[in-house]
């Protein structure tokens, strides 16, 4: 391309690219496919390394973080950052003695009519000051003391909802100020992932929030799911203020800078009342936290009028809800048993009212967990609960441990090795952050999943078995495994009828989809006993390799690792799963309920044409669905993948093949159409 192509080129990525963050990072929704998006990011890139040139301070490519800082540089505020008054009367009251407050300083009446003002949420996050010139973002500082804060212009850059460029406003200056946060899942899955990895959590998520924004080190910051908030402005040179403060948040919105949409002009104090009880009412069902909500005088003229008192605004007001977090003590540590059979460490607590309810109990997630914020019996914690997040315990005030603190916490050695429920052995795999109940099949904590995998349609494929009836044969003690499924003395006509919205005529259709079920192949069956680690494509795998179940039931880790795609982790699942005396009780009772397959299920993978190829399937098929066309090629010895990669053997396109034909093109890949495909099938 031509130098001004290249240029061109490179200010429309710049465009797309934000346009596109924009949409997924702010409305929560995704234009075109991720892959898409790389591609174009990487063109882009590729260009600036070319071209240093076009590099530019907006371009997307500089939110994924900068060298590591020594320290952060002091930024003045041209427009202190002030804090705004805090009313801990947590009833009606505090929004009523605001308005009484604000009207006494107006020097209004009580005939005078009521004062509007805009009521926002009290975000739990950090205050940042982001300065536009010329609407290019080129300085984010922290509060600060409110007259000089902290120069995070490098780890702001790496938070998408933020945008780079304002593409609606060219003033010379604009400083926005808002809130970054952390929302409620974000903070969970980043924990998960953390605990996961061995690697130390987040404590909450305003903690999380700052923590990340001063990091010196930008490219951890990059790694941490923020978002934004605007809810003011600082500085403001060449741009028309308009008159209130909600048509202030109404403009930024315009611009492409995030607002929130929980707000509300309103008259008077009772307006105010409402909106503190509306709020409260589903501050749960928020997806992040808030302590509070804001009110603020509506009208900018009737601000300046009102003023400051000891550097706080007279005209706004943060009024509270009850504290998301307590001091409380540790009376026990139990073990609670999951749906899947991970075993979590339970804090038995003295209660504390914290979030708006009593708390008795917090997860402590794991056993490292555990130890690494070294929770003893006796310990004085700090226990958080915002939303309908579990109650956790966050930390430990050592300075309050009694003498007589328990010892550290060792879950294998409290359970003697056995699950509390069902007394299975209990395993934790190399690199796993949880201890597991090995007795699937068997332990009652674990019926219902169990159940409901061994029934889905992949697995055995019991028509009409769902959530609601599984929920009720267990609940009702009726089935205890999955053989008592076919078992006709627990499960049968009469039985079934009496259950909530059944009837005979349900009743039979169940039986007669459990007698079809009879019929499956060795594959579906193995996938159906739900051993970790094991999908589809494994449960093939191990069908095709051993032949029949009776020599699976022998192998060893050895010899399950012969086995196509099976290292040792998975090969350990599978011995460790098959050689608990529960499971093997419940297989042998399955296979002495006729349950049977072909026994000639082929055990040479080399006799299959397709033995060793890989397939990657992509757009929509008219003569079969997708899922058809998988089992077709995985019974002809095929493996299918959902990436594309020089391994891949061949490419099936349908209508509306996406970036995965593209790729396909790119490595050379053999692509078929739907008739080359039926061609190639037919002729095996």
């Amino acid at each position: 391309m031509m130098d001004h192509e290249v240029a061109r080129r490179a200010a429309w990525l710049r465009h797309q690219i934000a346009e596109y963050d924009y949409w997924y990072y702010v409305k929560d929704f995704p234009r075109i496919p991720d892959a898409e998006y790389d591609k174009l990011f990487r063109e882009l890139q590729a260009l600036e390394e070319q071209h240093p040139e076009l590099l530019t301070p907006d371009s997307p490519t500089q939110r994924v973080g900068g060298k590591p800082l020594d320290m952060f540089q002091p930024v003045r505020h041209a427009v202190p950052m002030l804090s705004i008054r805090t009313e801990t009367d947590i009833s009606d009251q505090g929004a009523i003695a605001f308005d009484t407050r604000v009207r006494r300083e107006l020097g209004l009446s009580e005939t005078d009519p009521p004062i509007e003002y805009v009521c926002e949420l009290k975000f739990d996050g950090l205050a940042i000051n982001l300065r536009y010139e010329q609407g290019v973002l080129v300085q984010a500082a922290t509060r600060g003391d409110g007259e000089t804060g902290e120069d995070v212009t490098q780890n702001v850059r790496t938070i998408h909802q933020i945008p780079l460029h304002i593409t609606s406003c060219n003033a010379p200056v604009l400083e926005v100020r808002g809130e970054v946060y952390m929302r409620r899942n974000d903070f969970e899955r980043y924990n998960e992932r953390q605990r996961e990895q061995g690697l130390p959590t987040l404590v909450n998520p305003r903690n999380g929030a700052a923590g990340s924004i001063r990091q010196l080190d930008p490219k951890l910051a990059a790694k941490r799911p923020l978002s934004f908030f605007a809810y003011g402005l600082g500085e403001v040179r060449g741009w028309m203020m308009p008159a209130t403060h909600g048509a202030l948040l109404d403009a930024l919105g315009k611009m492409d800078v995030p607002v929130c949409d929980e707000r509300a002009v309103v008259q008077g104090a009772q307006g105010l009342v409402e909106f503190h009880r509306r709020v409260a009412a589903k501050r749960d069902q928020l997806p992040f936290d808030i302590d509070g909500v804001v009110y603020k005088v509506n009208s900018l003229a009737l601000q300046e009028r009102l003023g400051f008192v000891s550097r706080e605004p007279r005209w706004a007001v943060a009024h509270k809800y009850p504290a998301e977090e307590q001091l409380t003590v540790v009376h026990g540590i139990d073990i609670q048993v999951g749906r899947t059979g991970k075993l979590t460490p339970v804090a038995k607590l003295e209660p504390v009212f914290v979030g708006g309810t009593t708390v008795s109990n917090a997860t402590l997630h794991n056993e490292d967990e555990t130890r690494r914020k070294d929770v003893r019996i006796g310990d004085t914690v700090i226990v958080r609960r915002a939303g309908d997040v579990i109650p956790e315990v966050v930390g430990v005030v050592l300075d309050q441990r009694p003498v007589n603190a328990g010892e550290p916490f060792d879950l294998f050695r409290q359970m003697g090795g056995k699950c509390p429920v069902c007394g299975s052995a209990i395993v934790r795999e190399e690199g796993e952050a949880n201890w597991r109940c090995t007795g699937g099949l068997f332990c009652p904590a674990q019926r219902k999943e169990a159940l409901l995998h061994f029934a889905s349609r992949r697995a055995m494929d019991i028509e009409g078995l769902g959530d609601k009836l599984v929920e009720q044969l267990v609940d009702n003690g009726i089935v205890n495994t999955p053989a008592d499924l076919y078992n006709g003395y627990k499960l049968n006509l009469q039985v079934l009828a009496t259950l909530e919205r059944m009837g005979e005529k349900s009743a039979q259709n169940l039986l007669d989809a459990l007698e079809h079920s009879k019929r499956t192949t060795l594959a579906r069956f193995i996938y159906a006993l739900g051993i970790r680690n094991v999908g589809e494509a494994t449960a093939k795998d191990l069908a095709r390799h051993f032949g029949s179940l009776d020599n699976l039931l022998v192998a060893g880790v050895d010899s399950l690792q012969q086995v196509r795609d099976v290292g040792p982790v998975v090969a350990q699942s599978i011995e460790t799963f098959l050689a608990e005396a529960h499971n093997r009780e419940v297989i042998a009772q399955l296979r002495a309920s006729g349950i049977h397959w072909p026994e000639h299920e082929q055990r040479q993978m080399a006799a299959l044409p397709f033995s060793g190829k890989t397939f990657v399937l992509t757009g929509t098929l008219n003569s079969m669905s997708r899922d058809d066309a998988k089992e077709k090629l995985e019974a002809l010895g095929a493996k299918i993948s959902g990436s594309v990669s020089k391994k891949t053997g061949y490419v099936v396109a349908g209508t509306e093949a996406g970036s995965k034909l593209d790729k396909a093109r790119e490595l050379g890949v053999t692509v078929l159409d739907e008739q080359q495909f039926l061609a190639l099938l037919e002729g095996v």
